[in-house]
Order: C-alpha cells, then structure tokens, then sequence
C-alpha cells in the first residue's frame, strides 16, 4: 500500500451514508479516516489534533462548510489556517464554484462524486502540502542558519574591534587620527602602530582578500605577524619579509593580501616607507603639493622572496602623510571612473590643523556621489601630521 502523509483526512457530511461511502473509499486507497457529522463537531476536532486535509459538504446545518472555511482561514495558527480543503456541492455551475472558492477552499468536487476525480484532488493537494512543509522547514532550516552566521559576524566584530587601535599613539609634535569602516560587521582591511627598536613608530596598514569572518581571521593574524616582525627585524624592508615568509609559510600562496608600512622618526621627520602591491601612500606637502611613493613588491604570501624597496621621505612642519586601503578611493564601476588619489590635493584645507579635521575632508571628499557614504569595500585610513 502507498504510504500516505502524516495525518488522516476528515471527512464532514451531515449525510451518514455519504460519510460511510466516502470512508470507506479512501480507507480501501489507503488513507486513514476519521469524521464528523457536522460542521461544530469538525471544528472541535480541528482544535484538537489537526487533519491532513477536510473533505466537508457546503450544505449542513448550523455550521455549513463555507462558514466552517471561513473560521479555518481566519485561525492564528498555520496548523489551521493552512490546512487543505475540498469542498463537496451538490449544485454545479458557476455561482457554486465561487462560494467555494471566495469562502477560502482549495477546490470543490460536485455530487454525485467522481471517486476517481475525488482522489485525484486528494492526491493534488497532498502533495502541495508536503511541498509547503518542506519550503517551511527549508525556511526555518535557513533562518537558523542566518542567526548562526549573525553570532560569528558579531563574535568576529568584537574581535576585530579589539585589534583596531582604539586611541592613537602620543607622539611629541605629532598628531595622528584613524578610521575603519567595514562594508558589513567585520572586514579585511586593519591597521596599526608599534614601536621599533631603534625608537621610531612603525605604521603600517593591509588589506586582506575578501570580506566577513574568514577576513577577519586574517587580519587577527596580520597584526601578531607585523609585530612579531618587529621583534625578529630593525629595518622595515626586513619586517615586511619576515611578514611575508610567515604568512606564505601558513597559507602556501593560497592566500595574500597588500600592506605599506612606514617607519617614521618622530624627531627628524624621516620616514622609509615599503609597500607590498598596496596603494602608494600619498604625503601632503604644506604647499599643497601631493607627492606618492608606490609600492614596489607583489602582496604578501605571493612570491616566497621578493624584493622589498624602501622610498624615503621627510615631513616637515605642517606636512603630512596618509596610509589607507583601496576602499577610500571606490572601486571603478560600469560608466564610473575611480576617484584618483591625486584629486586629494582639492581636499585640502589649509586651515585644517589637525589630522582629524584632514581625515574628515578626505572623507567627504572621496565619499561616493549619491552621498549615502555606503562604500563597496572596506575602508581604513590613517593620517599622520607633523605639527612642530
């Protein structure tokens, strides 16, 4: 015998020997039956344990089938509201049709009843409601799965949160100001401040591939690699290959990302900076001039050796330098041109004299033209100004 959905169906007719003929002839097709001899009785029923489909006739006393649809659909509950129901009429034509159907039932079969069209109905409707179970275990199957992935995001937003400087560092005749925006909870883009040994500040920012947690991991990792480069290395040429060969040592080149770092002395000004197939850094002369310095090898974990170039440079008062990710620009779109970053110098504001207040144009400046600020990509950017 054919196995049936869960439930029986409930066969409601004030005619008991239309009822035992129907029972009967869904019992030998192997359906489980139960019945109700009027509409009030069904509804008690249906309050009680639920059916997997109604069989009722529109005539009946004191609760008629269409009035017992009505009080189905209008039920709170799904487990009621949403259960099948053929209606049977012994009126065929139009004006039947459509009482059946306005007062909320799936479809109709008109007496004398056609076993076979009847079961054919059944059948039909069966099988959309195991579908519609599915598609809502599916749902909720799904929707479990998305508060899943908003606990990680949301774990890996805080720790990503703890990683990004809160406060920058104090440095005597300095002024330093940083900003991290991700597209959602968390992203690849970090930054970051150490000290050296020789006593300059090491500044240095990456961009890892993609975005959401697996991003993120990165970028925890990316921060113990530069500082446990500071550590092994003096020189920033030499930080950026020790970062290198750990995190090509982890990964094997299946992953990489870019980075620039600076190595600035506070007293003197000079800076060498390296970069890793970062955006070049852009220093900000007090004139107004924008001048670069490029990166000169591949991103991170790509090459197991390559050559690391340092470009130096001096800052001296009022001048300033910003380390930022490819997100601060834009990305070039269909019909949309990249915001150069040499369109930074219209940015500038001489009357500006904190690096804040820099970072705060440069915003408003690159922000996309829609003026939402809702960047396709990760954001990060520092600026450090010298202010003696």
């Amino acid at each position: 015998m054919q196995q049936r959905p869960d439930g029986d169906i409930l066969v409601v007719d004030d005619d008991p020997l239309t009822r035992r003929m129907l029972v009967r002839t869904l019992t030998s097709a192997g359906y489980d039956c139960s019945e109700a001899e009027n509409g009030l009785i069904a509804w008690e029923k249906l309050n009680s344990k639920q059916p997997a489909l109604v069989l009722l006739d529109l005539e009946m006393p004191d609760l008629d089938g269409a009035e017992l649809v009505r009080r189905m659909r209008a039920d709170p509950s799904p487990e009621i509201s949403q259960i099948p129901t053929i209606m049977l009429t012994g009126h065929s034509g139009e004006q039947s049709e459509v009482l059946c159907l306005e007062a909320g039932a799936d479809d109709f079969v008109t007496k004398p009843i056609n076993t076979t069209v009847l079961r054919a109905r059944i059948e039909t409707h069966l099988r959309l409601r195991s579908m519609r179970d599915q598609l809502r275990a599916q749902n909720e199957e799904l929707e479990a799965w998305r508060q899943n992935l908003e606990r990680d995001l949301a774990a890996a937003r805080l720790t990503q949160q703890s990683l990004i400087p809160q406060k920058p560092p104090i440095l005597a005749g300095w002024d330093i100001s940083a900003v991290f925006r991700p597209v959602i909870e968390v992203g690849g883009d970090i930054y970051g401040w150490v000290r050296m040994r020789d006593n300059r500040m090491l500044f240095w920012i990456a961009d890892a591939t993609g975005h959401g947690a697996s991003a993120a991991l990165i970028t925890t990792l990316t921060k113990l690699l530069f500082h446990y480069g500071t550590v092994e290395a003096e020189a920033p040429t030499e930080i950026m290959q020790a970062v290198n060969n750990d995190f090509r040592g982890i990964f094997g080149g299946r992953s990489f990302m870019t980075a620039m770092c600076v190595a600035l002395d506070p007293k003197t000004g000079k800076a060498d900076v390296v970069g890793a197939g970062h955006p070049p850094l852009l220093i900000a002369r007090k004139s107004g001039k924008i001048e670069t310095a490029a990166s000169a090898a591949p991103p991170l974990g790509l090459a197991e050796l390559p050559h690391f170039v340092k470009a130096t440079v001096e800052l001296n008062h009022g001048d300033w330098f910003l380390l930022y990710t490819d997100g601060l620009f834009g990305k070039a779109e269909k019909h949309k041109h990249r915001f150069p970053p040499e369109r930074l110098a219209e940015s500038i504001d001489a009357s500006a004299s904190s690096a804040e207040q820099i970072l705060k144009n440069i915003l408003r400046t690159t922000a996309p033209a829609d003026g939402t600020d809702q960047r396709p990509d990760d954001v990060a950017a520092v600026v450090v100004l010298r202010t003696e």
